[in-house]
């Protein structure tokens, strides 16, 4: 056992060395024959059906082109990716989150697809999320695949028990309408977490409030006037006890519990995630109603995106692109977002997902709420991006602000110096990695 930890240790450890980069520009000598090596992120079981099937119409294209399908679950993939590079076994085709991806893309682990693509291949996509899968120093790093954006599920018996009749639509709405609902039902108006390695919604909501996270040689430029107002904003709302106590110590999953007990009058989740509701709270369900999300002055939302991505490694990139546009044309990203109730990254498929619920006739009221739910979700796109840039390092940015974030909450620092802390431990980072 102390063998096996050493032996772990320091593969690690050169995985995490410059040996990495020569790891990462170096391509296999074997598997430039047989099948392609497609990784994906928790579809499998519940998705076996369409993988399957879509990876069944590629081979009868591509016959000399079979696929090997692997599913990883997410908290395993940038392990087994890592160990997969360090062994020269990296797959031909991952699926990964555009901050990984950018990770990897950093350390020359991504192929450039611009001329593995054909002319005019970025049409086809939304541009704010084909913009997002590129980077400035790499390239297009990746296609688009699905996406998800989160909505604002409202409980509209908390609203009417504290007369009001919509949530918030601004952040700067907020704080008015958490002491509304606290003073009038004792419950909480919502729930943002500040778990350093949990949901990224409260660094979106400092780019939504004016925040510019990073400048251009990736030194914190949210040491600023409307950075100390973002950390001020949160500071203030958890003193005051608006927040719950728990968004220091608890992730996105403890919101969920809130709102389907009855303690929180708005969940920030995707139209997804109803469905859930309805089986786990049907009360809570039926009080439910999906609103926009918050946004900030100007008015644009969050998108979050999944990617498809050829690792540099791979000695199969052009067929790996082609399968990369394979499993997200239009047809097929028409029938994943059925399945998966996700939205496309693809113009086509998009209005034809839209023209579907349009036409949808629920016959109760369970299958209305979630026609809605997505109805909205596709009409929030047009107004999302991806608010939080995909740069190297973006977690530890998160970690770095949450976790002074959460000292000024407690009351161990003020919101300002809170911002001054966190830019100083940013700016060491970045120089030890970037210079």
């Amino acid at each position: 056992m102390v063998l096996s930890l050493r032996r772990r240790t320091v593969l690690l450890a050169l995985l995490l060395s410059g040996s990495t980069l020569l790891a990462w520009g170096c391509r296999p000598a074997a598997r430039t024959e047989g099948p392609l090596q497609l990784w994906t992120l928790q579809l499998a079981p519940k998705f076996n059906g369409y993988m399957e099937g879509v990876i069944d119409q590629w081979e009868r294209q591509h016959p000399t082109a079979p696929v090997r399908w692997t599913d990883l679950p997410w908290g395993s993939v940038e392990r087994k990716l890592l160990a997969a590079v360090f062994a020269r076994t990296a797959p031909d085709l991952v699926n990964l989150n555009p901050p990984f991806a950018a990770n990897l893309a950093s350390k020359g682990g991504l192929a450039d697809l611009t001329p593995l693509l054909p002319e005019g291949a970025s049409s086809r996509y939304l541009p704010s999320v084909w913009q997002a899968a590129r980077d400035p120093q790499a390239g297009q790093i990746a296609v688009p695949w699905y996406l998800t954006v989160r909505l604002s599920l409202v409980n509209r018996a908390l609203l009417a028990e504290a007369g009001l009749k919509q949530p918030p639509q601004r952040w700067e709405e907020v704080p008015a309408f958490a002491r509304r609902i606290r003073r009038t039902t004792g419950r909480y108006g919502l729930f943002v977490t500040v778990v350093p390695d949990d949901s990224a919604e409260l660094l979106e909501s400092m780019v939504q409030m004016g925040v510019t996270l990073l400048d251009d040689r990736q030194r914190a430029a949210f040491d600023s006037a409307a950075g100390r107002r973002a950390f001020a904003f949160w500071t203030d709302l958890y003193r005051e006890g608006l927040l719950p106590r728990e968004v220091v110590s608890q992730g996105q999953r403890r919101a969920i519990e809130l709102y389907q007990s009855g303690e929180l009058a708005v969940l920030a989740s995707g139209a997804e995630f109803l469905r859930s509701i309805q089986t786990n709270a049907p009360g809570i369900a039926a009080q439910t109603e999906p609103f926009p999300p918050l946004t900030g002055v100007d008015g644009t939302a969050n998108v979050a995106l999944m990617t498809l991505a050829v690792p540099r490694q791979s000695a199969r990139q052009r067929e790996a692109a082609a399968l990369a546009l394979f499993l997200t044309n239009a047809t097929n990203q028409a029938r994943f977002a059925r399945e998966a109730r996700v939205l496309p990254s693809s113009r086509q498929a998009l209005n034809q997902v839209r023209a579907e619920l349009e036409a949808e006739a629920p016959t109760t009221p369970q299958q209305a709420q979630i026609r809605q739910a997505r109805l909205l979700s596709a009409q929030t796109l047009e107004s999302a991006k991806v608010l939080v840039p995909a740069s190297p390092g973006i977690k530890r940015l998160q970690s770095i602000i949450y976790t002074q974030l959460q000292r000024a909450m407690l009351g161990q620092i003020s919101s300002d110096e809170a911002v001054q802390e966190a830019a100083l431990q940013w700016n060491r980072y970045a120089e030890a990695r970037w210079h």
